[in-house]
């Protein structure tokens, strides 16, 4: 057991690397080290899970293979007809929006096209910037995320802490990341391309890497609600 004191100094680093992260849409090329990514991977694995299960399998894309992959899912989302068959295996999101989350999803929604210059009525833009999402924004490294099909709501509640840890500890080594949701109705696609195994099913993808500090996307700011107004303390 590691038993070494916390410190002011410990605390304000963990504090920076969880406020500081931020869904990044723009990467540079810049490589990332294998062994930095299998260090946040074995820091990642020390997310709790029930009964000690770990339900979380990654596969890391770099290099030829990444371009293959993300060539593959850009010509199915840039092809109609492909694009129209494809539909996600479960429900990421609400099937009925109500305040407060949909005046959520709006505002990040249009507060990111305002920065990049894309109108309401500006469908081919919409198109391209939603593509981005199949190249992992230009990110050197993509993550794909799978679990087990026997496995239950508890096991997602889990994968959810192993997905933020890798995030923070990303930050903590000055890298970015972006989760994507929107990898979710690419699943057979995905199953294909990555030969998954009978059983395995698609969690979410993730970008990894450095933000280009360029990138105009990369200045969106989200709002959080202060602890006010989602907690409740009963003395």
């Amino acid at each position: 057991m590691n038993t070494s004191p916390v410190t002011p100094e410990s605390t304000a680093a963990v504090d920076a690397a969880i406020v500081t992260r931020r869904s990044v849409r723009a990467f540079l090329p810049t490589p990332v080290p294998r062994e930095d990514i299998e260090a946040i991977l074995a820091v990642a694995a020390r997310a709790p899970s029930g009964t000690n299960i770990q339900p979380w399998k990654v596969r890391v894309l770099t290099g030829a293979t990444l371009a293959r992959f993300t060539a593959a899912l850009k010509a199915v989302h840039d092809d109609p007809a492909q694009a129209a068959a494809q539909q996600e295996e479960y429900a990421y999101y609400p099937r009925q929006w109500v305040a407060p989350y949909i005046d959520r999803r709006r505002k990040i929604g249009w507060d990111l096209y305002g920065l990049l210059g894309i109108g309401k009525a500006d469908k081919a833009r919409m198109h391209e910037q939603h593509g981005r999402n199949y190249l992992f924004f230009d990110a050197p490294v993509g993550l794909i995320f799978t679990i087990d099909r026997i496995l239950e709501q508890g096991s997602w509640l889990d994968y959810g802490m192993f997905l933020q840890n890798i995030m923070v500890a990303a930050r903590g080594r000055g890298l970015d990341t972006c989760p994507q949701a929107a990898f979710t109705p690419m699943h057979r696609v995905i199953a294909k391309e990555l030969a998954f195994d009978e059983g395995e099913m698609l969690v979410c993808g993730m970008a990894l890497g450095h933000a280009d500090p360029a990138a105009v996307e990369n200045t969106l700011a989200t709002d959080r609600e202060p602890v006010a107004g989602f907690a409740r303390f009963l003395d």
